[in-house]
């Protein structure tokens, strides 16, 4: 999914190539730059400092996804679409006077507003925000790649920080970490601890390493999982869009992983407001936030306050106008 949006679970873990490169001497490999891969991390790292916190994030400036209309073909589901547009299953009921319960009729129209606010953090490499749960690729300061991803689940959370892809793997095989094969064992499971490459590798066909010890990118083929909080800490993609990601990146791209719930955009003077649910419970009143950067528009716009404070209650993930700017 890039340029334009119109277009069960399985946890996640370390993974090796069929040709037997492992996460480890993948981190060998890289000991000879060690000094330069420090420089970055602490240029990174101010970075996620800067872009973690919301008082001191500046307002956004470009939109992704649109308001339109889908066809439903035979097979689709609430949570299916929701999954590839990027859009909780709640909001698309609520838009369509559906339940969450409704059986879908192909051929059926199905109004979808897919909007997100695009993070103004770097101008290079990968941003994944968590909430959010959309990842963008930028490169020279244009933004090529968007899509939904899958993250960890509320007791075994996707961290946030700077990263770089260290190990670039088609076909992986997955190495069962021994965290999830105990899971395994106490939810009365047969444990596992390899699954090679092939249709039931819950790591799909592509795994891009991070230098965050055990976590990566990578696909799944469980695509209705995309767009939820299913994961043990990893990033799914749907296997379309993390394919078009392995192309574009190579070894040593940097990227951020945010926990940002509460954004703004200016975009063709018209302010937007997008706002996600804590999910991790690290942000639990975003409204001082929302005054902060606030004062980056008045006097200059308009807002409706009223309009404003429903969607930081619905917080329904979708970004929404609340105001125009005065023109004279």
């Amino acid at each position: 999914m890039a340029e334009h949006v119109k277009k069960q679970w399985f946890p996640c873990g370390r993974a090796t190539s069929r040709k037997g490169i492992a996460f480890d001497e993948m981190s060998r490999l890289i000991n000879p730059i060690f000094p330069v891969v420090s420089l970055l991390f602490v240029f990174l790292l101010f970075l996620h400092g800067q872009a973690g916190s919301q008082d001191n994030a500046p307002a956004a400036d470009q939109l992704i996804g649109s308001e339109f209309s889908y066809v439903i073909q035979r097979g689709d589901s609430l949570t299916g679409i929701g999954a590839r547009f990027g859009v909780n299953v709640d909001v698309l009921t609520a838009d369509n006077s559906l339940s969450p319960g409704s059986r879908l009729k192909t051929g059926q129209q199905l109004r979808v507003d897919n909007r997100h606010i695009v993070p103004n953090i770097v101008s290079d490499g990968i941003v994944i925000n968590i909430p959010q749960r959309m990842l963008f690729y930028f490169k020279e300061g244009r933004l090529i790649r968007f899509f939904p991803v899958g993250l960890g689940r509320h007791d075994w959370a996707t961290p946030t920080g700077p990263f770089k892809i260290v190990a670039k793997e088609e076909d992986p095989k997955w190495n069962v970490p021994i965290s999830i094969q105990d899971e395994m064992r106490r939810e009365g499971k047969a444990v596992k601890t390899c699954v090679p490459p092939g249709p039931d590798n819950p790591l799909g066909k592509h795994w891009l390493g991070l230098s965050i010890a055990g976590y990566g990118i990578h696909g799944t083929i469980a695509p209705t999982s995309i767009y939820q909080f299913q994961t043990h800490g990893c990033i799914r993609a749907h296997p379309d869009d993390i394919a078009g990601l392995f192309d574009d990146v190579s070894r040593g791209t940097p990227g951020i992983l945010v926990y940002r719930r509460l954004m703004m955009a200016n975009v063709d003077g018209r302010i937007y407001l997008e706002v996600h649910r804590d999910v991790y419970k690290k942000e639990t009143d975003v409204r001082p936030q929302f005054e902060e950067l606030l004062k980056t528009f008045n006097p200059e716009f308009r807002v409706d306050r009223e309009r404003a404070t429903s969607i930081i209650r619905k917080q329904d993930g979708i970004a929404r106008e609340i105001g125009v700017k005065n023109y004279r």
